[in-house]
């Protein structure tokens, strides 16, 4: 239950905020795209959490939640194979875009300096060789694919307006995107404490969605920050 209220008021900040913009700029607006937005964010959070306990346990006992990523990336996949979405306009191609390679690599840089920067500055305790393999795997490749891929292109396609920066073209959905990657690390529920938000979390997983946004924008590909994602999750392990 505590995990059921707080994907629901995640999703309800979304509607909220996205009914809004939509009422500031209605001739770029679609309701129905907002919606498959929300449902989106329901299903995947459903998913990773193994539909709150009622799924059964399908893989051996482990630290990490390998069901749950393996559950929403195979959900993303199957989303993303749809003809509403379809594979290239969800970012899963290899192709970058021409010319795009050395402002990302730029940013890829800057990207991974970010998470040296936190790895400096808060130390972590020796780790496993699951805790790698899981690091250098399942973050990067389900939650880019869900918020970089599907998640931006039905918030693309409910918020149409654009201005050009820094070589992309930005919308509310770049905004919106990294908003919810930072409430789904940092506001939770429990029936004790009530609705708990962490704001230093929030920055820390919504400052770094933007550059993630910008690759994939600017390539026109997942591939950069899927790598950027899994290596920048994995610098506090290896430094």
């Amino acid at each position: 239950m505590d995990g059921l209220l707080s994907i629901f008021a995640i999703a309800a900040i979304l509607l909220i905020v996205g009914l809004v913009l939509g009422l500031v700029d209605r001739k770029n607006f679609s309701l129905l795209w907002l919606l498959i937005a929300a449902a989106l964010v329901l299903l995947n959070d459903a998913l990773l959490t193994g539909v709150y306990g009622a799924l059964p346990d399908f893989l051996p006992p482990s630290a990490w939640n390998w069901q749950g990523k393996l559950l929403a990336l195979a959900a993303s996949l199957a989303v993303a194979s749809l003809p509403l979405f379809g594979w290239t306009r969800s970012g899963l191609t290899l192709r970058q875009y021409p010319g795009s390679l050395l402002g990302a690599g730029i940013a890829f840089g800057l990207y991974c300096a970010f998470f040296l920067a936190i790895a400096l500055a808060f130390p972590n305790a020796p780790v496993t060789a699951e805790t790698l393999g899981f690091q250098l795997t399942m973050p990067g490749i389900e939650e880019e694919i869900f918020y970089r891929g599907i998640l931006l292109l039905a918030l693309n396609e409910a918020f149409r307006g654009r201005i050009r920066l820094l070589g992309v073209d930005w919308g509310w959905a770049a905004v919106l995107t990294s908003m919810l990657f930072g409430f789904a690390h940092a506001l939770s529920y429990s029936a004790e404490a009530g609705f708990a938000f962490d704001p230093m979390i929030m920055a820390l997983t919504a400052i770094p969605s933007f550059l993630a946004v910008w690759l994939r924008e600017r390539t026109g590909s997942l591939l950069l920050p899927v790598l950027a994602h899994n290596f920048g999750n994995s610098i506090p392990i290896l430094v």
